[in-house]
């Protein structure tokens, strides 16, 4: 084993063994590892064009770095440097299986992982008739009431930083005292509870009966 891979399977076990120091610089060192397997996978798939916003690939870098780091690391401990493969470079080909995976799913399910939030608060200030924007908001504020019932204090001020304020994942990290790992997968977490109530309020939403109209 070459120095430099001795050198990486110390860092890849400090980083794993929950020391609160050793994870970031692995971040800072992968993201443009990662961010170029996402657009390359996502260009080879045909998933991405000119539609395609940077915040969306950021979405599937943080889906890698949930993926990666679930399970302990599972998948990153199974890297074996003796077979020649550089950590960067393994954490390359996870990267294009996890992307690959998910553009699959999200073209058998284009309503996958949506950003409703998001998406809700950009509509809200679009409508350009009152009516429609104050349904809009409506439907937005009943979201985010049913998402503050149903999430911890911990789970709230998280999707208030996260989603809210737009803050990063670091930042949320931060404020929060979590390590990056489990800020991720509460930021996986959370986007899965508000798809799921959003998806319930609009299927409530569909079958309730009209106004009739005024005579």
């Amino acid at each position: 084993m070459t120095m430099t891979g001795e050198n990486d399977v110390h860092v890849l076990e400090q980083a794993l063994s929950g020391k609160p120091e050793a994870l970031p610089p692995l971040v800072d060192r992968w993201t443009p590892v990662i961010q170029s397997r996402v657009v390359r996978v996502l260009r080879r798939s045909g998933y991405i064009n000119d539609a395609r916003t940077h915040q969306e690939i950021e979405e599937f870098v943080q889906q890698v770095f949930v993926s990666l780091l679930e399970g302990q690391g599972k998948a990153l401990r199974a890297w074996q440097p003796e077979r020649g493969l550089s950590l960067d470079n393994w954490v390359g080909l996870l990267a294009e299986r996890k992307v690959l995976s998910l553009v699959r799913t999200r073209k058998r399910n284009p309503w996958t992982e949506e950003p409703v939030v998001a998406d809700a608060l950009d509509r809200s200030s679009d409508h350009p008739d009152p009516e429609a924007e104050a349904l809009s908001r409506d439907a937005l504020g009943r979201l985010l009431d049913r998402l503050k019932i149903r999430l911890s204090p911990l789970g709230w001020r998280l999707f208030e930083i996260l989603y809210l304020e737009e803050q990063s994942v670091a930042a949320a990290a931060d404020q929060c005292g979590l390590t990056m790992a489990a800020a991720y997968a509460w930021r996986s977490r959370l986007r899965r509870t508000a798809t799921e109530l959003h998806a319930d309020l609009m299927s409530k939403a569909a079958t309730r009966p009209r106004n009739p109209p005024m005579k």
